[in-house]
């Protein structure tokens, strides 16, 4: 009978015990090299949830002899950062190597993470921090500055494999009464997170009265299990790198890759509000005036989500992915906001040409405001003559921000735009 949880039971004694982290371990690595020499410098471990983090560090302090200071930044503050370091200045007095692990590193303040640099810099214990989240974002410039960052990866299939035959040797369970399809059922829904593995095998083997004929079937399981979502952050990197994924899929016309990542995030409790802000949102920067009924169409499917909900609204999402999916592509009208935005700002803010100001009161009509103007609809083409809708000081700078791209319907507002600037310039 196991007394505590099983992925806790079952967590590595040795480093040559971790799975899925061959790259960080062998002998031309950082890591190889810190164990041979038993010095370790100071690290970043950046990983997804039940990569094994927390297991490589205690390890690798196991392996240098050092004593291990652990706290969590989930459930600690500066008094206990403090507390900290005077238990490691005690303990280096003592036993020379000390390291500090921080789990969840990226929970700590600006504040609080800078409170590890002068003691990381004298030399008084080595720092290990631990986060689930991109230290480029999450983690201090000047603490990444005095630390090394390791990936470690998502466990593949071969390691949740070696896990799993652990966790049934652990338990007690003969690997073979699960069918192939139950095996492959418990390796997907661990999502590559070798703690959710044993945690799920631990409630099932609690489920299942294991008898000398028992079979574990699939069917089983999902009887158990009627449902297990994928990993996905809300908050986190996953949300972000599996947006983008998304995003650039559209971008890059591929309506079937574009759908995968949409159902992903969607199977992972996205919120499909989000994902049509995001779609009504590509729709302009990416495919613009090449097809304005993108945007149209984008915004329907919102309505028809927010009208129907999920399951059934979730359909008109789709619809509208491969549409823009498919739709010709332009960055024009995102190039040239932001191109305008850029030249307000290193403009002064010119006064407004009398000729195309509003003469509303007999004030300003003494002061010929709109005089100048000429109606544009006076003309049988619709177009005025030899006339600058720029301030005066810019009208000389001719500034273009808007260039059509040579697809979709903006062909064809390229061809018309030509003509409006020949007939506009008296041509």
């Amino acid at each position: 009978m196991i007394e505590k949880p099983l992925s806790d039971f079952l967590r590595p004694q040795a480093l040559n015990d971790l799975v899925g982290q061959d790259h960080l371990l062998s002998e031309n690595s950082i890591l190889g090299k810190c164990v041979v020499n038993k010095n370790l410098p100071s690290l970043i471990l950046w990983g997804p949830p039940g990569s094994g983090k927390t297991t490589l560090a205690r390890l690798l302090v196991a392996t240098i002899k050092a004593e291990l200071i652990q706290i969590s930044a989930v459930l600690s503050g500066m008094k206990d950062i403090r507390s900290a370091i005077e238990k490691a200045r005690v303990i280096k007095e003592k036993l020379g190597k000390v390291v500090v692990f921080v789990d969840e590193v990226h929970r700590f303040n600006k504040a609080q993470q800078d409170a590890f640099l002068p003691h990381i810099e004298s030399g008084l214990f080595v720092f290990i921090g631990a986060t689930t989240e991109n230290p480029g974002f999450e983690i201090n410039s000047a603490l990444r500055s005095r630390t090394h960052v390791l990936i470690l990866k998502t466990l593949n299939n071969e390691a949740l494999n070696i896990l799993l035959k652990r966790g049934f040797k652990a338990l007690n369970v003969p690997f073979e009464i699960f069918t192939v399809n139950a095996i492959n059922f418990l390796i997907n829904n661990a999502d590559g997170d070798g703690r959710r593995l044993l945690n799920i095998l631990e409630s099932i083997c609690n489920n299942i009265k294991i008898e000398k004929n028992t079979r574990v079937t699939l069917d089983n399981l999902k009887n158990i299990f009627p449902q297990i979502q994928r990993s996905f952050d809300k908050k986190g990197d996953q949300f972000y790198d599996q947006i983008s994924a998304f995003h650039k899929s559209i971008r890059g016309s591929d309506p079937d890759a574009a759908l995968y990542w949409m159902s992903r995030m969607l199977d992972g409790g996205m919120d499909p509000r989000y994902l049509a802000r995001r779609i009504i949102r590509i729709a302009s920067e990416d495919i613009g005036l090449a097809d304005p009924r993108a945007l149209s169409i984008c915004l329907d499917a919102a309505s028809a989500y927010d009208r129907l909900g999920s399951p059934e609204g979730e359909l008109a999402l789709a619809e509208a992915v491969i549409f823009i999916a498919v739709a010709a592509k332009s960055n024009a009208t995102y190039k040239a906001f932001n191109a305008s935005k850029k030249f307000v700002k290193e403009h002064l803010s010119d006064p407004v040409p009398v000729h195309l100001r509003n003469a509303s009161t007999v004030f300003e009509k003494k002061l010929e405001y709109g005089k100048e103007y000429d109606y544009s609809h006076d003309n049988l083409d619709g177009i005025s003559r030899n006339q600058s809708y720029f301030p005066h000081s810019l009208s000389s700078l001719n500034p273009v921000f808007y260039e059509p791209v040579d697809r979709g319907l903006e062909v064809k507002i390229a061809l018309k735009l030509s003509e409006i600037k020949l007939k506009r310039n008296g041509n």
